[in-house]
């Protein structure tokens, strides 16, 4: 029986830097220029003629069947640590890890051992851990190294959103004035990011897309970010904000419960549509509870228009009054029938008109 086979032959590590990741068995497998056993030119040793490198993956990850994350996230320049599993004959080498340091100086895509495409590193004297997690600041505080995505974020809060406001009715409004609502506005909350090496824990993809789980104390927050800019945060007092820069679509196939226990404000910059019992089932309605206070409807510019194939019942146990400051018109189809408890008053500056086929007064 042979004795030539992994842990009985001998044991050859090396280092080197990946110079192409596009698999074309889409394996997972990388191509490795490795340190003293390659030359860094390029025309006698070219990138295509490297060796294939098997990357391997953390228990987490579980490799087959594409279950856990896949393919490895290991771009081309980045230095990484392995040994050859044919030992001596150095013809299968496997990834163990990355080699992660502070880079000097860019790709020199002429030669190996380098980034062919000139993308990595993307900066210079600075640690490959990112911006988000490091956060160096100077002897005043101030950020020296602020990550793009932060200063964009700071940079698109918004400030000053108008809220709804009801100006009340000037010739019938309540004594006390509890019907006037004034404008008010907000703010979007203020971005906490106030992380400390090492406990900001940062992911971020190549196009852009970051993910934070930040452990700093007093500034524990959760971070999730399309490199477009939709985003969800939740801060350090566990108050959460969600930001879309598009659209927004949500279905729920089943029951839907929301509660709120202080206030609610909405500013929408365009149509609002409600549609209700959308089946037209039985016994599925529209309800409206206002538990104490005032149910406030102002038009600023435009009609209020009210359409239903039913009827309409109002009632109240107080006053009804009603203004209108300009023509008052009334069309009835049917029937016309008005019952007053007590005294009717008309006062008419103008003209008074009945018209009718029979009029009975006191019959």
């Amino acid at each position: 029986m042979s004795e030539s086979f992994i842990g009985m032959n001998d044991f050859v590590w090396f280092v080197g830097v990946v110079e192409n990741r596009k698999d074309p068995l889409k394996a997972g497998r990388l191509q490795v220029r490795v340190l003293g056993h390659h030359t860094p030119d390029k025309s006698k040793i070219s990138t295509a003629d490297l060796m294939w490198a098997s990357p391997m993956w953390g228990c987490n990850d579980a490799g087959i069947s594409g279950l856990g994350n896949s393919p490895g996230f290991t771009p081309e320049g980045t230095h990484v640590m392995g040994y050859f599993r044919d030992g001596t004959d150095r013809q299968e080498p496997v990834i163990l890890g990355v080699l992660p340091g502070i880079p000097t100086e860019r790709a020199d895509t002429t030669l190996g051992f380098y980034d062919p495409n000139g993308k990595y590193p993307r900066y210079k004297n600075e640690p490959d851990v990112n911006r988000l997690a490091v956060n160096d600041k100077d002897s005043g505080g101030n950020e020296t190294n602020p990550h793009p995505s932060l200063e964009l974020r700071r940079l698109t809060r918004l400030e000053g959103i108008v809220t709804a406001g009801y100006a009340g009715n000037t010739l019938i409004s309540d004594a006390d004035g509890s019907a006037i609502v004034t404008n008010d506005t907000y703010d979007e909350p203020e971005i906490t990011y106030n992380a400390e090496y090492p406990f900001n824990h940062v992911y971020e993809s190549e196009s852009g897309h970051i993910r934070e789980y930040d452990d700093t104390e007093g500034a524990e927050r959760i971070h999730e970010r399309h490199r477009t800019g939709t985003s969800y945060e939740i801060d350090p007092e566990g108050t959460r904000i969600d930001k879309v820069v598009k659209n927004q679509f949500t279905t729920i196939d089943g029951t839907c419960q929301e509660l709120v226990i202080q206030d609610k404000t909405e500013t929408i910059g365009g149509h609002y549509k409600l549609m209700v019992n959308r089946e037209g089932q039985e016994s599925k309605h529209l309800t409206i509870e206002l538990v104490r206070g005032n149910i406030n409807i102002q038009c600023d510019g435009g009609d209020l228009n009210i359409l239903t194939n039913g009827n309409v019942n109002m009632n109240t146990f107080g006053n009804f009054n009603h203004t209108v400051l300009g023509d008052y018109n009334l069309n009835i189809a049917g029937n016309r029938a008005v019952q007053v408890g007590l005294t009717t008053t008309d006062n008419t500056l103008g003209s008074v008109i009945h018209t009718g086929s029979t009029i009975n007064l006191n019959p």
